[in-house]
């Protein structure tokens, strides 16, 4: 018996072929008049990101109305919320609940994100994020920047993600967190400028790009 379309569309992709992209197209025209889901997904702007979420959707096996209420668009970029990481490696059945070794405070903060991997008993380790990795990254010195007032609680972010980076790559598909995103300095590099530029006039130029980036992020509320 064949399955429903939906369920088509769900397990064969969505660009596998043109009648999948079809059903596709209309399960995406109704998620994007729906009010319920993420802004960048509503309307007829948001009809093509509901396309790529429902693939994405596919390809994690998990419902498409979860992977939208998880997935944001920073700068072009689909990104997960470290919440929606951390509820992955829980709910995934292969490891124990992930847990954290925290050592030191303040500028001596640092944080190793752990589990236990069920099938064999061994524990995995992710690498240790510190306080001076932040600071050396950017992270923790940019304005309005969640590292400077909520510490303890992005180094945990950090790294569960990085945990995840190493041991769930094909549930993540090789999409960042939202807060990565957000604390890559975008810098492009023209090439008309000279070969032979300073020192002096790359920084300008790499504080004018972070200037518009920091105008241009969302409300730091969006990430919680």
């Amino acid at each position: 018996m064949e399955q429903s379309t939906a369920l088509t569309t769900t397990q064969s992709g969505v660009f596998s072929g043109i009648q999948a992209f079809e059903d596709a197209q209309r399960i995406a025209k109704a998620l994007a008049q729906s009010t319920l889901i993420p802004q960048q997904f509503q309307g007829q702007q948001g009809f093509a990101n509901c396309l790529v979420a429902l693939n994405i959707a596919r390809r994690m096996q998990m419902d498409p109305l979860m992977v939208m209420q998880n997935l944001h668009i920073i700068h072009g970029r689909p990104s997960w919320s470290s919440q929606f990481i951390i509820g992955l490696i829980n709910g995934c059945g292969k490891f124990s609940p992930i847990r954290y070794e925290i050592s030191g405070k303040g500028e001596t903060l640092a944080c190793m994100a752990l589990a236990t991997e069920l099938a064999t008993g061994e524990e995995l380790r992710g690498p240790e994020v510190t306080m001076a990795m932040a600071k050396r990254e950017g992270w923790a010195t940019k304005s309005g920047s969640k590292w400077q007032t909520m510490p303890e609680l992005m180094i945990r972010y950090r790294a569960a993600a990085f945990w995840g980076r190493l041991y769930i790559p094909d549930l993540l598909v090789g999409i960042q967190t939202q807060e990565e995103v957000l604390d890559v300095e975008p810098v492009t590099i023209s090439e008309a400028e000279p070969v032979k530029a300073s020192v002096d006039e790359l920084n300008q130029k790499i504080a004018k790009a972070a200037t518009k980036h920091e105008e241009a992020v969302i409300d730091d509320d969006e990430i919680f």
